[in-house]
């Protein structure tokens, strides 16, 4: 009896780490479909220097291998729609990845398949690869801006805010653009925004939501966006009742409908309540998109679209946040008009 395995990654530089997760899942079935995001799907959740190996050239490496049975690229952020086309019986990712998170999880469940993690080879991972093929480079120094000039503090500080903005510039004005469109179609089908976020993340979600609903710097109708940071009675219910982990994702489940959007935002891009309302929102049939730093791939995987910002440090992400969420404010003046609701 045929049993489809399907895992999916990047696959950029292959290490034993790959080789030793792909034999395991080929051992749970008897085909093996391995689904590599395409380049331009790696730069949206790796950053401009990825992938360092084209598509092409993973999947003949990857075919090549005695584990792999079938690879398909896919250009989506995540594999959703090519498992809904394969429908497998065992859906399978690395340990790195609690089974929460893991896109497609509930519909192979649904469909009475399995979801299983195999723990990952340490001490393997194609960050860890290249920063010895650079000499052991950390990330933070390769890009610059936490070795700041000397001089006042107010000057090196606003030389390092200067440095990461020319970077999101360069680097991320693509996906900036990406996410204002899903903005747009969402709000001119019909749909409203929901936002969440941690600390000066949640005054950011509160903002944009506050710019949205009431207006920006044009006259137009109001706009149904929502913070999910706001109502303390809720989150306080939520977190002594759930968890602090349920207390965004627990809202997404009552408020969310298909066609919805939420706009998801960490400095880390690790933060387990915000991994958890994109899962909800996903299930929920909602697009969702990201706003994080470089070292947010996992969160970046996650979304439909995500602006990862340059930068470790984490005042100078929150100020690009924001003026990302001011950049997405002036694309709504600019295509939606007041209406009749003055």
């Amino acid at each position: 009896m045929k049993k489809i395995v399907f895992t999916n990654g990047c696959f950029d530089i292959i290490h034993s780490g790959h080789i030793e997760l792909l034999e395991k899942a080929r051992e749970l079935g008897t085909k093996l479909i391995v689904g590599i995001n395409s380049d331009d799907s790696v730069r949206s959740i790796k950053g401009s220097q990825r992938p360092i190996i084209g598509q092409q050239d993973r999947a003949v490496v990857l075919i090549g291998l005695k584990a792999v049975d079938e690879v398909r690229i896919f250009d989506e952020a995540t594999p959703e729609n090519l498992i809904r086309e394969l429908k497998p019986d065992v859906l399978v990712k690395g340990g790195d990845w609690d089974e929460s998170e893991i896109v497609g999880a509930e519909f192979v469940r649904s469909r009475g398949g399995q979801v299983v993690t195999i723990p990952i080879k340490e001490g393997f991972s194609t960050t860890e690869i290249l920063n010895r093929i650079k000499g052991g480079e950390t990330p933070a120094a390769t890009r610059g801006e936490e070795t700041q000039p000397a001089g006042s503090l107010t000057g090196e500080s606003l030389r390092s805010h200067i440095s990461v903005f020319e970077k999101l510039i360069s680097e991320q004005s693509n996906r900036i653009d990406d996410c204002g469109r899903i903005i747009l179609e969402t709000l001119t089908s019909g749909g409203k925004i929901m936002l969440c976020g941690n600390g000066g993340s949640a005054a950011d979600a509160q903002h944009i939501a506050a710019e949205l609903i009431g207006r920006y710097e044009s006259e137009r109708r109001a706009l149904p966006a929502i913070a999910l940071t706001t109502d303390t009675s809720a989150l306080t219910a939520l977190s002594n009742d759930y968890s602090f982990e349920r207390v965004f994702s627990r809202q997404v489940e009552g408020l969310a409908n298909p066609g919805d959007l939420l706009i998801a935002i960490s400095t880390s891009g690790n933060s387990p309540n915000v991994i958890r309302a994109i899962m909800a929102a996903r299930n929920r049939g909602c697009k969702v998109i990201g706003l994080t730093a470089s070292g947010g791939k996992k969160m970046a995987a996650l979304c439909d679209a995500c602006v990862m910002v340059p930068g470790a440090k984490t005042s100078r992400i929150q100020e690009a946040h924001i003026a990302i969420g001011h950049i997405w404010c002036e694309l709504i003046d600019q295509n939606i008009s007041a209406g009749t609701d003055n």
